[in-house]
């Protein structure tokens, strides 16, 4: 085995474990690479096609800053909320049969309907618009906290439930010494797949009904037919997803260092 070089007094793996983010060499050659190719044809097509970099990141600079704050404000409680409903559900139909039969049905169905289905019953139900995001937001993504965690429960190994279980301990050392700590990769995981999905869908249920947020300023966008703009916003959406997910991949690392 290779051994680590030290560098000024510490390993390269003290190092990177340090630093707050951390992407791949490939993807960013990858997205440099795609960035001139931008550029390139940027020369030789219209404006309203494909704008350069000088205009999409002028439009950057004059994007409201709120809007960015309120969404990602939104896709954070949501989340919470929707960690914490599908925890307990999940728990709730670990330890009852009857409970997860009778409630799989019903999860199954809420996740069979579309968010466009959806984002029409909040605007249809609701008057409050961050209760209508709220609810797009929790009904999408509750479910899906609730199956990864109940599927990561049932995987814990038998055998592993049967030592701890010898020890006779209560309900709540059961959980917290064993089920939740064996399940923590998948639900760092199901963190992962849902923070993609939430900025998905609350930029889809802004658009419907809301005067604030990342969504509402796409549609400003498209009504003044600023190509640029609508860019501008898209790369916001998606460096704030590439910078999610690195911190999450860094508490990844961080929490789970015992499987390296």
């Amino acid at each position: 085995m290779e051994k680590s070089k030290p560098v000024m007094g510490e390993t390269v793996e003290a190092l990177e474990a340090r630093a707050p983010l951390r992407f791949p060499r490939e993807m960013v050659v990858s997205l440099l690479v795609l960035a001139i190719a931008w550029e390139i044809l940027s020369k030789f097509v219209p404006p309203f096609v494909i704008p350069s970099w000088a205009r999409i990141g002028k439009s950057v600079l004059g994007l409201p800053a709120d809007f960015i704050a309120i969404t990602l404000a939104r896709v954070a409680v949501a989340l919470v909320l929707s960690f914490v409903l599908g925890l307990g559900l999940a728990i709730a139909m670990y330890l009852s049969a009857e409970v997860e039969r009778y409630g799989k049905p019903i999860v199954r169905l809420l996740m069979a309907v579309p968010v466009v289905c959806w984002i029409l019953f909040a605007v249809l139900w609701f008057k409050w618009v961050e209760f209508r995001i709220a609810f797009v937001l929790i009904v999408v993504c509750g479910p899906v906290f609730l199956v990864d965690f109940l599927d990561g429960m049932k995987g814990v190994p038998r055998e592993l439930r049967d030592m701890l279980r010898s020890f006779r301990p209560s309900r709540t050392h059961f959980f917290t010494k064993l089920i939740l700590p064996a399940t923590l990769p998948v639900i760092l995981t199901s963190w992962k797949i849902n923070l993609s999905l939430a900025i998905r869908v609350v930029t889809i249920a802004e658009l419907v009904g809301a005067v604030t947020g990342i969504g509402y300023g796409l549609v400003v966008a498209q009504e003044l037919f600023s190509v640029a703009d609508v860019f501008a916003w898209t790369l916001v959406l998606v460096a704030i997803l590439f910078a999610a997910e690195a911190v999450l991949t860094r508490v990844e690392e961080r929490m789970l260092r015992w499987r390296t």
